[in-house]
């Protein structure tokens, strides 16, 4: 019987030290150098990591391309059906291509879906140069996109995502095209795509993008790699009440990590928050005295009802408008008096201006007159 217990706790003993020993060899998966969580609409970062620190994208520069493309359409510029030309330009591109020769036509629609499914850089080139007559006016667009908004940590050298020490970007600044890029519904069908052809079926396109194929909830972006950016991932999602969440995951050390990780992002987006109206009628707002003026007082407005990201069970959101006691005239119609804030519990999610619903003139001798006149004639 001793024996027997000797043997037990030799064998527990043995397990214990191989437990302590594997638990010390385990390897943590790395992080990404950067990721964020963004929901599409509100813009509101819900989880991030070095969401602001520039850093090299790689081939998700072509999302820019894409915006601009795709605002190109939406504007009439050119349709999905227009045969384009290609260029001497097109001749010894870099990268992935899908073999365009100078005089080659292709309808912008198949040009759109090689960049967006198969990453190609010579169809790249042949909607840039529709879109703004060069590569090199393309890129100053896409920089003047990126500063319109707001993008401050971004900046392109090319359409195509080659690496170069001057082109930057981040986590954020990509969320935010991405953001974008989830207005265009036309555009869902090629970012939903995992493999295609074109050239009359005789070029294949296969998206780096597996998500396109695996994820029911995936309406876009792309994924890509590179030696200089690691695995890079922009992946957007819409859940049942048609919210749309976007990670941006930059810098992984492969597919498995970037693109679990922008999944693993936008779940918790669809399971953690929900987006909520920012309701406040004007009929609830006193009217503010004036001094000085034709009239007693004026009418005040919220400039913009909204919306916010609130986690899932927060309740109604609290309003908290503050103005003035009293104005001083003049008043002119839409001056700001003051803000209306909307906090979930102590948090502010939303603020808008409350502003001047009429004009109210400063009073002058010339004006305090013509009442009294007014009033003598009414007698």
């Amino acid at each position: 019987m001793l024996k027997k217990l000797r043997n037990i706790a030799v064998i527990l003993a043995f397990a214990a030290l191989s437990a302590l020993f594997m638990g010390a060899n385990a390897k943590e998966e790395p992080e990404p150098q950067a990721y964020v969580l963004m929901e599409a609409e509100t813009h509101t970062v819900l989880n991030e990591l070095n969401a602001d620190k520039r850093l090299n994208a790689g081939y998700l520069t072509k999302l820019m391309s894409v915006l601009l493309i795709a605002e190109d359409i939406r504007n009439g510029e050119y349709a999905f059906a227009d045969e384009l030309t290609a260029s001497e330009s097109v001749t010894n591109t870099k990268g992935a291509v899908i073999w365009l020769e100078s005089g080659d036509k292709m309808t912008v629609e198949e040009l759109l879906k090689s960049v967006i499914i198969g990453n190609a850089n010579d169809a790249m080139t042949v909607l840039a140069e529709k879109s703004s007559g060069s590569i090199e006016s393309f890129v100053m667009d896409m920089n003047a996109k990126a500063f319109d908004l707001g993008l401050r940590d971004t900046r392109f050298v090319s359409p195509y995502g080659y690496y170069s020490a001057e082109e930057y970007t981040t986590a954020h600044d990509m969320a935010v095209i991405c953001c974008e890029l989830a207005k265009y519904d036309f555009l869902t069908p090629a970012f939903s795509t995992w493999r295609d052809f074109v050239k009359g079926g005789k070029t294949e396109l296969v998206s780096e993008n597996s998500l396109t194929r695996t994820y029911d909830r995936h309406i876009g972006f792309k994924a890509c790699h590179s030696d200089e950016a690691g695995y890079c991932a922009a992946e957007g999602g819409r859940n049942e009440s048609g919210s749309v969440f976007v990670s941006v995951v930059l810098g992984a050390e492969n597919d498995g990590i970037s693109l679990g990780t922008a999944k693993k992002l936008i779940r918790s987006g669809f399971s953690g928050y929900k987006v909520t109206f920012t309701m406040f009628p004007d009929e609830m707002l006193a009217p503010v005295k004036v001094k000085n003026g034709t009239s007693s007082a004026v009418e005040i407005y919220l400039n913009e009802q909204g919306k916010a990201v609130v986690p899932k069970g927060s309740g109604e959101l609290r309003a908290r408008v503050v103005i003035p006691e009293y104005l001083t005239a003049p008043i002119r119609i839409g001056q700001p008096i003051g803000t209306a804030a909307f906090y979930n519990d102590d948090t502010l999610v939303y603020e808008s201006e409350l502003l001047a619903k009429s004009a109210v003139p400063k009073l002058s001798y010339k004006y305090i007159l013509y009442k009294l006149l007014d009033k003598m004639m009414e007698k």
